[in-house]
């Protein structure tokens, strides 16, 4: 590398990780309810026979909501619209959703009517001309009456004869009002009150219904102003003997009183003041998080990421010495880099966003080891006097370097024996060469995330953002930052004269074993297509024996985790769950003594919940809700066909990318070794009995990634060899280029399982599932590239063997191919 470039790379290494600092520091994260909780509900705008709920239609609904959202009085709420008829409100440290739900997802049509007089019912809806008849909320008392506020205290408000009361066309709608309040009256000993300001007309029109009103005898119903919310009168006021009649009650306000709590006061301002939406809308999603579990699952993800990261380092400075030190300090940069953009771009950090960014740590690793793997073949090849080396090139008699150059290696600098020995060359050329399979393993886990993206929702959505930031973060790190920092220690004497010491003097003893006795794994194809065949049929019998348990997101439905006071086993919980009538309820207990229960259950509604609650306290003492999902049936059919097309998706993409840079031979041993993968995880699951849900579909489609990663890197190598090997038969080749990948495969693998072991193990429940589907998708990647991909690769290619092409002598290898 030329003094110039070096500077460049070394400029930029230092802006960037400069950049990423400042950010650290000065711009906190953005962290997702289920990080520091609250409450998190999609509504769906439903179509009217006046309205097509489109996405304007769904535009003026969020904001109505907005209105009402911020009447709730909760801290930072977030609303956004997802696609054309989606609305997603996010409500932090809300610990009841029911409330929330109750308030914002009515519809708040606000009316107010003259009353004709009283009626026998039954109530009704409008009729042509407006007039109605609805039940009178003072007609005779009931467990849970209804509010009767009046706007001024005195006369009680004239019942109507039946029961019921016949109202006449609206006079006045929601729309006039130009603010509403809640507000505690200490002068009139009213309690909490409503206090209504009307718009200009609006308070004109008000003016005459009051008057109108006023003109009726003291004990007509027709004395009365009927309130009408959501077709019912939530208030029916009569007029005292102090309104003139046909001027009525002027100045453009008036208050709504009647035995309000606080909350009913708070709420109805809310209401009044948003609006009415212009169409109906219905809970398709709901969920809700407990401060206390997500501030849990923040430092067990923390201490996770440490440790992995630490038994990472550890592993590679073992293997590779000086560069792996180097490389654990570009780790721990990466890992900065990394935060940094997150905060930077505003994303959400959520629970599986968290598991992202730790396990892209292993991911990492992976271009790092491709690289010390190249530069130790390189060195290797340097006393190898069969092998064509790059030299340094003069011009002039004088030995001046041209611009651009390497350095010139004399003996003067190196010593009688060292010039063709020197580190740096060998390292130059991994670098160069590494580019090509860097790019290709990331790019394949990049298409893996953008698929997370576009078909996942809510915290997974936040896995692939932070794991396609991880892959872009590492490269940035490896082929730069590593670089600078290796050729930094190698431009020192003492590090040059003892190339064991930078970790490239030797292959590594699993190389040099494979070196001394090559693997014949080839000529037991059969054999090896045989085992993946009995593990595929053992993994589809479990599918179809076992089934697959759709968790609720893809089937619909109410997952509810409760902390107890006191420990109860699972026999209990599921006995008390099944005599409150939920006989088909999955229950499951775990934590500490079995503290922690979960309940699966078909039933959405918010009554079943509550008797859910009730039996399970009276089995284990008082509960907390540390979790609540509620997923709609129509929602949880969409995940599943999402899921399903993702997966189709992934598979199709893959197929594509790989047939771009392989020939379809290639392509197709790859896709179908990951596509092994996946059914053997799930079939894993399903004899495990474990819910496959959204974080399970994060986990199988980062597997799909990680699998044909770990192929594209043993074909390339394969591709190397067999345009340099001449007549070598294709089997022997891949014998070869399995023994000559097998260390970066090993190593990178064993860097990704740290970190998943500390997941599994530190993660808690939410993230353990998640954990357990990578551990297996790892180690079946790296069983499925030798015993899978490559066989059916030398298969293929003998059935269909490439065109002959010419061969040209050159010395240089323009393949591009790594380990």
């Amino acid at each position: 590398m030329s003094s110039s470039a070096a500077l460049r790379r070394a400029l930029l290494a230092l802006a960037v990780v400069a950049l990423a600092l400042w950010t650290a520091l000065t711009t906190p994260p953005r962290l997702g309810l289920d990080l520091r909780g609250g409450t998190r509900i999609v509504l769906e705008t439903q179509d009217t026979p006046q309205l097509r709920a489109d996405a304007a239609a769904t535009d003026r609904a969020l904001e109505v909501l907005r209105k009402r959202v911020d009447g709730l009085g909760v801290a930072e709420p977030s609303l956004a619209r997802s696609g054309e008829k989606r609305i997603v409100v996010e409500l932090p440290g809300l610990r009841d959703p029911r409330e929330a739900a109750e308030v914002i997802g009515r519809t708040a049509q606000l009316t107010f009517h003259p009353v004709l007089s009283g009626a026998d019912g039954p109530a009704g809806p409008p009729a042509a001309d407006g007039s109605r008849v609805l039940a009178d909320p003072d007609a005779a008392p009931s467990p849970n009456p209804a509010p009767n506020p009046s706007p001024s205290p005195g006369k009680a408000p004239a019942a109507g004869a039946g029961g019921f009361l016949a109202l006449a066309a609206p006079a006045l709608t929601g729309d006039g009002v130009k603010s509403a309040e809640a507000a505690f009256d200490t002068t009139g000993a009213r309690g909490w009150t409503v206090d209504l300001t009307f718009r200009g007309d609006a308070a004109d029109a008000w003016a005459r219904l009051t008057g109108q009103a006023a003109c009726a005898p003291g004990t007509d119903p027709a004395r009365r102003v009927a309130i009408v919310l959501d077709d019912r009168i939530v208030s029916a006021p009569a007029m005292q003997t102090g309104v003139p009649c046909g001027s009525g009650i002027t100045g453009g306000s008036t208050q709504i009183t009647g035995g309000f709590s606080a909350a009913e006061a708070r709420d109805l301002a809310a209401l009044v003041e948003g609006g009415a939406l212009p169409l109906p809308v219905t809970t398709v999603e709901q969920s809700t998080v407990g401060p206390t579990l997500g501030a849990d699952a923040i430092r067990a993800s923390a201490l996770a990421a440490v440790i992995g990261l630490a038994c990472t380092g550890v592993f590679v400075i073992a293997v590779y010495r000086l560069l792996g030190f180097l490389a654990t300090i570009a780790l721990a940069l990466y890992g900065l880099i990394s935060y940094a953009a997150v905060v930077a771009l505003g994303a959400t950090l959520t629970l599986p966003g968290l598991a992202g960014f730790v396990l892209a740590v292993g991911i990492a690793v992976d271009a790092n080891v491709l690289v010390f793997e190249r530069a130790r073949e390189e060195y290797a090849a340097l006393g190898d006097p069969t092998r064509t080396t790059r030299t340094t090139r003069r011009t002039g008699t004088g030995g001046t370097r041209r611009k651009g150059a390497t350095t010139p290696l004399t003996r003067a600098t190196l010593g009688p024996d060292a010039l063709a020995r020197d580190p740096r060359r060998p390292l130059h050329t991994a670098f160069g060469k590494a580019w090509s399979a860097v790019a290709d393993s990331n790019i394949t886990t990049l298409l893996a995330a953008g698929l997370l993206f576009a078909f996942a929702t809510g915290p997974v959505k936040g896995f692939g953002v932070t794991l396609a930031i991880g892959v872009l973060a590492s490269m940035i790190t490896a082929m730069i930052i590593t670089r600078l920092l290796a050729d930094a220690a190698l431009r020192i004497g003492a590090v040059r004269r003892r190339p064991a010491l930078t970790g490239m003097a030797g292959l590594g003893r699993l190389r040099t074993r494979l070196n001394r006795r090559p693997p014949r794994l080839m000529r037991r194809r059969r054999t090896w297509y045989t085992a993946g065949t009995a593990l595929l049929l053992l993994a589809l019998a479990g599918i179809g024996v076992r089934g697959v348990e759709f968790g609720v997101e893809f089937t619909g439905g109410r997952d509810v985790r409760y902390t107890a006071t006191r420990p109860v086993d699972a026999d209990t919980a599921r006995a008390a769950v099944t005599a409150a009538g939920f006989a088909d309820a999955v229950v499951q207990t775990t934590g500490d003594g079995g503290r922690d229960i979960t309940v699966r259950v078909g039933d959405t509604a918010d009554t079943a919940q509550t008797r859910i609650t009730e039996a399970l306290t009276k089995a284990a003492g008082p509960l907390t809700v540390e979790r609540d999902d509620l997923i709609g049936p129509s929602l949880g059919g969409e995940l599943r066909t999402h899921a399903l097309l993702a997966l189709a998706l992934a598979v199709a993409a893959q197929l594509l990318y790989l047939s771009i840079r392989f020939r379809w031979t290639y392509a197709a041993a790859a896709v179908a070794a990951m596509a092994q993968d996946v059914l053997l995880v799930i079939g894993l699951f399903a004899w495990l009995g474990k819910p496959v849900d959204s974080v399970f579909l994060a986990a199988l489609l980062t597997v799909v990634g990680y699998s044909v990663n770990d192929s594209v890197v043993v074909l390339d190598r394969l591709r190397e060899l067999r345009r340099k090997g001449g007549r070598i038969p294709l089997a022997d080749l891949a014998d070869r280029a399995v023994a000559q990948t097998l260390p970066r495969t090993v190593n990178t693998g064993m860097g990704a399982l740290f970190v998943l072991m500390a997941l599994a193990v530190l993660g808690g429940d939410t993230l353990a599932d998640f954990s357990v589907a990578l551990l297996a998708g790892v180690v079946l990647g790296m069983a499925s590239t030798v015993f899978t991909a490559l066989p059916l690769a030398v298969t293929l290619e003998s059935r269909s063997p490439a065109p002959a092409r010419a061969v040209r002598e050159k010395t240089t290898d323009p393949t591009g191919a790594v380990v």
